[in-house]
């Protein structure tokens, strides 16, 4: 029993301190479609490629915005860059994407698919249409992206990369649709994998799952999901003889939304207003952006598949 629990152990450091022995020659000149272009992850992930020497093809909802990181891919020395403004909340969108990347490079070595519609933060009073918008947002746009796609990656003997989250591994408060939407992209790719397995598709799947970044919106999203109205100062300490409170109107100037809801006879205690804002000191913005470098920060994942995890920061 020792020497299998030894062993179990052994191959599980291993697992997680293997080098791969990545080759960044092995992506220059490769033909890439990244998606969520626009702003952090994706942006990030479009400097990487550039700085390797990539042929891109970013694609975002906002063309300012993606105007300047094709710039700035441009400066970190990309042969060629190219972009398209498309809203994945439209069925005919992904379609027409990967086609303008089949015309623009002559075919695909990586899709990336990196996008999200809405912030993680939902209840189950969200109406079925904003919930039927956000999955084809987050997971049907992937689907087709990936079903249009998928002949050149197969001749070229390509990557897929999917980056996820760990709201799709791990149930959690306030994020019902988006979990949702998460978990569905880990049951798809999960199974695709083994059937171009089994088919002897050479075609590599790698599953990225982001944690919590930190970032002001994501720190935002969390705060107005939890928030509920607070009781008046004269009334705080009351005993509360029943699930009704008594609420702060909603335009006494500088009130917070909290409340105090009895739980087993008890309030709970709620921290100050005071505390909270100490949370919001970072405003995830990103580092100026010069023709000689740009300042990237590393983006820890949990990658399985054969694409490399060194584009994402991996250690």
């Amino acid at each position: 029993m020792k020497v299998l629990l030894l062993t179990g152990l052994g191959a599980l450091f291993f697992a997680y301190y293997w080098d791969d022995n990545f080759d960044p020659a092995s992506l220059q000149g490769a033909r890439v479609l990244l998606t969520g272009a626009n702003a952090g992850v994706g942006e990030e992930l479009a400097y990487h490629y550039a700085r390797l020497g990539s042929h891109l093809v970013l694609t975002a909802h906002t063309e300012a915005l993606l105007q300047k990181v094709v710039g700035n891919c441009r400066k970190l020395g990309a042969p060629k860059v190219f972009y398209i403004a498309a809203d994945m909340a439209s069925p005919e969108a992904p379609e027409s994407v990967v086609q303008f990347a089949l015309d623009k490079l002559g075919g695909l070595d990586y899709l990336v698919l990196n996008h999200i519609g809405g912030a993680p933060a939902g209840t189950r009073a969200r109406s079925p249409q904003a919930t039927r918008w956000l999955m084809q947002v987050n997971f049907l746009s992937y689907v087709q992206l990936t079903s249009r796609a998928l002949p050149s990656l197969t001749d070229s003997k390509g990557s897929l990369v999917v980056v996820s989250s760990l709201l799709g591994r791990v149930p959690t408060s306030f994020s019902t649709p988006y979990s949702a939407a998460k978990f569905a992209l880990d049951g798809f790719f999960g199974s695709l994998r083994r059937e171009l397995d089994v088919q002897d598709v050479n075609v590599a799947i790698t599953m990225c799952v982001l944690g919590l970044r930190d970032r002001a919106s994501a720190a935002e999203a969390v705060r107005s999901s939890t928030s509920r109205p607070r009781l008046q100062p004269e009334h705080r300490g009351v005993p509360l003889q029943s699930q009704t409170a008594m609420f702060l109107p909603p335009t006494v100037p500088g009130a917070r939304t909290l409340t105090e809801t009895p739980l087993r006879g008890w309030p709970p205690k709620m921290k100050s207003s005071r505390q909270k804002s100490k949370t919001q000191k970072n405003d995830g913005h990103l580092e100026p952006v010069t023709a000689s470098e740009v300042q990237v920060p590393r983006v820890r994942c949990l990658c399985r598949g054969l694409a490399s995890p060194h584009l994402f920061g991996h250690d």
